[in-house]
């Protein structure tokens, strides 16, 4: 069987990671945080983009949010002024993979996650790679649920397609809803599978998706 992450192996893909959001139908709880045996959401998001494995799938990786550890590697940094939307946390993950020199390539790939989604995978993540590099006239490849809805921090893009959606964005895209960044973005849609797209919302998502332990 074919692996899936081989196709998005074989160029320089970059990984923003958006964990911030204040859990508020969770109690105020932080979802990236949230552990299962040991494991956090969070664990999840770095876990699809850097597999524990030789062959890593990103080559620079950043989290967007409040003050947290996070691997060797990985850099963290946070929206200013905080709590701008996932918009600005976007466009400040952006500017950190350019001040370290990432993606090489004006076109390389650009994988943005949310950090609450414990069915992500690897292979979540190699399908988008592929289906953006795929097809040439797309600046984003995003993947859809199964009632045909875009979730839009499951997606990946072309770097160059995303740095000029940001330059366009009103105050750094501070207060912007998330869908503004893909305005007037020719968007290749990706169906989702075994309910890759599930979040971590409420308690009830808790319970069914990412139950405490």
């Amino acid at each position: 069987m074919a692996d899936p992450g081989a196709a998005s192996r074989s160029v320089p893909v970059a990984a923003i990671v958006v964990a911030g959001g204040g859990g508020r139908r969770l109690g105020g709880l932080d979802k990236p945080g949230l552990s299962r045996a040991g494991t956090t959401l969070l664990d999840v998001a770095l876990g699809a983009v850097r597999p524990a494995r030789d062959d890593v799938l990103a080559t620079a990786v950043v989290v967007v949010g409040p003050p947290r550890p996070v691997p060797d590697g990985v850099v963290a940094v946070r929206e200013d002024p905080p709590g701008g939307g996932p918009a600005a946390a976007v466009a400040a993950g952006v500017a950190a993979l350019t001040r370290v020199g990432a993606p090489s390539g004006t076109d390389g790939p650009v994988v943005l996650l949310a950090a609450d989604l414990p069915r992500l995978t690897a292979a979540t993540v190699g399908r988008l790679v592929r289906a953006l590099t795929d097809e040439p006239g797309a600046g984003a490849a995003v993947l859809v649920d199964d009632t045909g809805r875009r979730q839009l921090l499951l997606a990946a893009w072309r770097a160059g397609a995303l740095r000029r959606a940001i330059d366009v964005l009103p105050d750094g895209g501070h207060g912007r809803p998330l869908r503004s960044l893909y305005d007037g973005v020719p968007v290749v849609e990706v169906p989702g599978r075994d309910d890759e797209w599930a979040d971590v919302d409420t308690p009830d998502d808790r319970d069914r998706w990412w139950p405490a332990g």
